[in-house]
């Protein structure tokens, strides 16, 4: 059986490998030639943002032991020992992804590839995200 520690790491591997096949869809900011146009006039302020969409992305992992027990408090100190904070509001502890600058494109995949390796090893995890 794999420990923590290593079923970790290999989450942190699988989610950078995803990030690194990624192919990001870039983002182009400007103003539109006229209403409902849906085309750029580009004789204005135009920016592309090579990373795409700004975002943010989080792993949850529901513990398997609930309450005051000694391997439900076990549990919790395990998970935050590797970053992970309790939310209270959805009853999980999540990990937020902070690497790949506001990238949603490319947090999701990490986070994604992350909760699948979670999964993967029993524990239940999903990956979460949401625009800025």
């Amino acid at each position: 059986m794999k420990t923590f520690d290593l079923i970790v790491k290999e989450a942190d591997a699988a989610g950078k490998a995803a990030v690194e096949k990624l192919e990001v869809v870039p983002m182009i900011v400007g103003q539109e030639t006229s209403i409902f146009s849906n085309k750029i006039d580009y004789s204005k302020p135009t920016y592309y943002v090579a990373d795409g969409v700004c975002g943010f992305a989080w792993v949850d992992v529901y513990p398997a032991n609930k309450g005051n027990t000694r391997a439900g408090k076990e549990e919790r100190k395990l998970l935050e020992s590797f970053g992970f904070r309790k939310n209270d509001y959805a009853k999980t502890y999540q990990l937020w992804v902070s690497a790949y600058n506001q990238s949603m494109q490319k947090k999701e995949a990490y986070a994604r590839a992350y909760a699948d390796v979670l999964r993967a090893n029993g524990l239940k995890a999903y990956s979460g995200s949401r625009l800025d």
